[in-house]
């Protein structure tokens, strides 16, 4: 009997240490994946092959399901049709060049005589470009008196209203302020090498004066809007959350290699108040979306992360982008064998779902909310039983395991978009918003302040709010400095992007 004993721990040990070998060629291809690999997991880099959704027997590997092989998209040539180029061309300003004969050509090669006009010919069409070039504009302003009053030796002078300056005692212009942050925060130019191109303009134009520009007219003239847009977003019904890694220089009581976050905040697809709105925070804590989200009720849209249980009053609703990544992240590196077969099943219920919501992202909410019953429903339960099926033919611990406990334990909060049609089913809203921030992340690597990184997230909430409601973000944001310098604060609501004159004038027309 001893040895009989012996005999099993012995081969629950070589089990385990086949799983635990198995397990870490896992998270090595896994990483070398993530280090090298592309990150996009859409229907086009993820060429999965279509494959039963009820069968519920296919658990083996099967040669004829088409790899889901991560490649590029092959280069292709778009056809060309009449008036494409009229097309390209039709907003920007045309201006009339007229190609003159010489004197000495004006005459027949044949018999000499002076030719005449008949008319002209269109030969091309040129795309010219304009380089950026600085003025220095000084300001003067009229003085008065009154000469009747002077002779009285009561002395009156008048003198012509001055509009206020975006930053007193300064040089900064709207449109040089304008130009900065849209650089920085929309094209990802971080401000050293703005500096240079301040430099080859003319000016020496300092990053610290640059920063400094940023700091003061965020903090002044941008936040105020942030404010009422915060307040605004809290009376919807459906809201999205995200938020992402930031790494802050000289945060008191914390080392610089410490994590910090910066968080968004976005109101749902068909909501007539576009807005996302960015918050930096030292930490992760759900206290922090807790206080942001103090008084909204409603659904919010997110990953499962837990910290979003703080807030009260709310009902989660999970992204099942979220879900697809788990078992995209568990695909093999040979997607022929038979630990492929289950993640790619998972993958094409997800694709299925997304499918579904692309044929009815036009519709309304009480459309959507139908075909979800009718459609998404036999799907959904289709999934969850085939995940209960499998789940214990995984490994816990391994990425498919995984994707499998989240699956499992998420499940509520991954079928609540079928409550509403207003739900979205991923959180690629608030995915889209932040990845600007991520791209310019990688550019500027890095805020040099507690102050930089509020300033930071007071700007990307304008520049992004501004492109939800359909406006140029420079013009957005040169006509902020412009106009509110001077103006009480009770017109603020003026300024708001969806408000009739803000689309007038900074409406983005191409």
């Amino acid at each position: 009997m001893q040895e009989i004993s012996s005999e099993n721990k012995l081969n629950e040990r070589i089990t385990a240490l086949e799983n635990e070998n198995k397990y870490l060629h896992e998270m090595v291809a896994y990483l070398t994946k993530k280090l090298y690999g592309r990150s996009s997991e859409t229907s086009k880099t993820l060429n999965i092959g279509q494959m039963s959704l009820f069968d519920e027997a296919e658990t083996e590997a099967n040669d004829k399901v088409k790899e889901p092989a991560l490649e590029d998209v092959e280069a292709y040539r778009r056809k060309k049709f009449t008036g494409q180029r009229e097309e390209k061309l039709k907003n920007l300003p045309h201006d009339r060049v007229l190609i003159k004969m010489h004197q000495d050509d004006m005459f027949c090669e044949t018999c000499g005589t002076k030719l005449t006009r008949i008319g002209e010919e269109f030969v091309r069409t040129e795309v010219e470009y304009i380089p950026a070039k600085l003025r220095v504009i000084d300001y003067y302003r009229e003085v008065y008196e009154c000469r009747q009053c002077r002779k009285q030796e009561l002395p009156y002078i008048e003198k012509s209203v001055m509009p206020e300056p975006v930053i007193p005692h300064s040089y900064a212009s709207a449109s040089s302020i304008a130009h900065i942050m849209y650089q920085k925060y929309v094209n990802a130019v971080p401000l050293y090498r703005q500096e240079t191109d301040w430099k080859n303009l003319g000016l020496k134009l300092s990053r610290a004066t640059m920063a400094n520009w940023i700091i003061w007219s965020a903090d002044e003239w941008l936040k105020p809007l942030v404010d009422r847009m915060h307040k605004t977003m809290l009376a919807e019904k459906y809201l999205h959350a995200d938020e992402t890694v930031l790494q802050v220089m000289n945060e008191p009581g914390r080392k610089n290699t410490t994590k910090s976050y910066m968080w968004v905040y976005g109101t749902y697809k068909d909501s007539k108040t576009p807005i996302r709105i960015f918050e930096y925070q030292p930490t992760r804590s759900g206290e922090n979306a807790r206080k942001f989200l103090q008084g909204f009720k409603g659904y919010l849209v997110s990953d499962a992360y837990q910290g979003y249980e703080k807030v009260e009053g709310i009902q989660r609703c999970y992204c099942w982008a979220h879900l697809r990544r788990y078992f995209v992240e568990a695909l093999p590196k040979d997607i022929k064998s038979k630990e492929a077969t289950l993640p790619i099943q998972a993958i094409e219920y997800c694709k299925e779902l997304f499918k579904i919501e692309d044929e009815i992202s036009d519709e309304d909410a009480k459309t959507r909310y139908k075909v979800r019953q009718e459609k998404s429903m036999p799907i959904l339960d289709e999934f969850f039983a085939w995940i209960e099926n499998n789940i214990n033919k995984t490994l816990p611990k391994s990425k498919l395991g995984k994707a499998f406990q989240y699956a499992q334990n998420q499940k509520e909060g991954l079928l609540r978009y079928l409550e509403d049609g207003h739900i979205a089913i991923s959180n690629n809203l608030a995915e889209n918003s932040i990845r600007p921030f991520t791209i310019g992340r990688k550019n500027w690597l890095i805020s040099g302040s507690p102050k930089g990184a509020r300033a930071s997230a007071v700007v990307y909430s304008i520049i992004e709010t501004a492109k939800a409601n359909g406006l140029d973000a420079y013009k957005y944001l040169n006509y902020i400095f412009k106009n509110m310098p001077g103006i009480n604060q009770e017109y603020y609501e003026e300024f708001l992007p969806w408000h009739p004159d803000i689309q007038r004038a900074c409406k983005k027309t191409i």
